[in-house]
């Protein structure tokens, strides 16, 4: 999937010459927690999000230090959050040269960039115009898409272990050759060793994955790095939701 695919335009914005308690006024009315700013020729000169109202002199909330601090610190940084708590204009506050996608951009991308900037929306632009904003909760929509279009599978019991065990062999922390894979009536039986706790719950993803699986049951037995084998205790098996 793009961003085509599940941006949402158009694009509700603000101008930078707008005074924040418009943004403020358009964020809670449409219920969204950040708008680019595009100026009035349509190019886009920034973004204003929820997190530019926090350190507000309306609230108390601005940022205070001794003065002893402030005298170390540069006039010009003072300066700027100095603006930024004080100013009366989405251009005092907003965040200058935003990082942006365009409607090509892969979705592995997309998330990728989120998670590196931590950012939580990116406009999509194609050339100098503003189509579109792709945010996190554009791609969780996107995931709910996805899992209403996956209908339940009736596969065979062989069927389904040959499909999770070529799932496994196509991953490097897999431990394939430790572990034996039953299938019963769409209920799968994990047993073996293990040699990280943290593959207990990856094998049990993985199995859930599988189309056709009713539930899981873990019966993998860890092996310690001092050679010690010790069982997970069992008292309730993994259940996985018909697929």
């Amino acid at each position: 999937m793009k961003a085509k695919d599940v941006m949402t335009s158009p694009v509700i914005s603000v101008e930078p010459d707008a005074s924040i308690w418009e943004a403020v006024r358009i964020m809670l009315q449409r219920h969204i927690s950040g708008l680019p700013v595009i100026n009035r020729d349509g190019r886009l000169v920034g973004m204003v999000s929820e997190g530019d109202f926090l350190r507000r002199s309306e609230t108390g909330t601005q940022r205070q230090r001794p003065h002893w601090l402030e005298f170390l610190m540069a006039p010009r940084r003072l300066a700027e959050e100095y603006t930024r708590s004080h100013g009366r204009k989405i251009q005092d506050i907003m965040t200058p040269n935003p990082l942006t996608i365009t409607e090509g951009t892969p979705l592995d991308e997309v998330v990728g960039t989120m998670e590196k900037r931590r950012i939580k929306r990116l406009p999509v632009v194609r050339g100098n115009d503003v189509v579109g904003i792709v945010t996190r909760a554009n791609l969780v929509h996107a995931l709910a898409g996805v899992a209403r279009e996956l209908m339940p599978t009736t596969a065979s019991d062989e069927g389904i272990r040959e499909r999770l065990l070529t799932e496994l062999a196509k991953e490097a922390w897999a431990p394939v050759g430790l572990i034996d894979v039953v299938v019963r009536n769409g209920v799968v039986e994990l047993w073996g060793t293990i040699t990280e706790e943290r593959q207990r719950q990856a094998l049990i993803a993985a199995a859930e994955n599988v189309p056709g699986v009713k539930a899981v049951h873990d019966h993998l037995g860890w092996l310690d790095v001092s050679g010690v084998l010790m069982y997970q205790p069992n008292e309730e098996p993994a259940q996985a939701k018909a697929s």
